[in-house]
């Protein structure tokens, strides 16, 4: 994603009423989500909506907010643009890069490629000094069956998104460095 842009920079989202909903805690008075296979974007909107918890949220057009958008190389070796869901802002300053994705499309290679991507953007930013930020980041791929289910239990988005938050992978050399001097037997 390109330095210090704002979505309020794109004006208007051209959207069909049938596959939009008003919301209020956005830059824009509607958000679309997909005609065809669009429930789950569907039910992000309408969650993040209803939970005090979340400041504020945006659906990413892929097309009127391409300078939101993260490069990545695809799993064939061709470099591309991945385009993010969500961006979410919770009650506390914690800002979201949010994948939605089915169930069984999470481990496929290019989406954990992306998540890559996506998760080295949060460490480039969340390294900057705190006044050339707005926020702490993080990624969150969020498998619709985890969604549905957090939701059901009648847990707030903000929770969940807390929760689900993709971490990266720890240091296990200082692990190995102390399993080395351990006696063995």
């Amino acid at each position: 994603m390109d330095a210090q842009r704002l979505l309020s920079e794109v004006a208007r989202l051209p959207m069909r009423e049938s596959c939009s909903l008003s919301v209020e805690k956005c830059v824009y008075e509607r958000l679309a989500y997909p005609a065809r296979n669009g429930g789950l974007e569907r039910a992000f909107i309408e969650w993040a909506q209803a939970d005090a918890r979340i400041a504020a949220f945006c659906k990413v057009s892929e097309t009127r907010h391409d300078f939101v958008r993260l490069r990545y190389v695809k799993a064939d070796g061709l470099p591309a643009f991945y385009s993010l869901d969500f961006l979410a802002r919770d009650r506390n300053g914690a800002a979201y890069l949010v994948e939605t994705k089915a169930t069984e499309q999470v481990n496929a290679p290019n989406v954990q490629r992306k998540l890559k991507a996506a998760l080295t953007w949060c460490e480039r930013v969340n390294n900057l000094p705190e006044n050339h930020r707005q926020a702490t980041w993080r990624y969150v791929l969020l498998a619709e069956n985890v969604f549905h289910d957090w939701r059901d239990k009648q847990a707030s988005l903000a929770e969940l998104l807390a929760f689900a938050r993709v971490r990266a992978h720890a240091d296990f050399t200082k692990q190995n460095d102390l399993l080395s001097g351990l006696p063995t037997t």
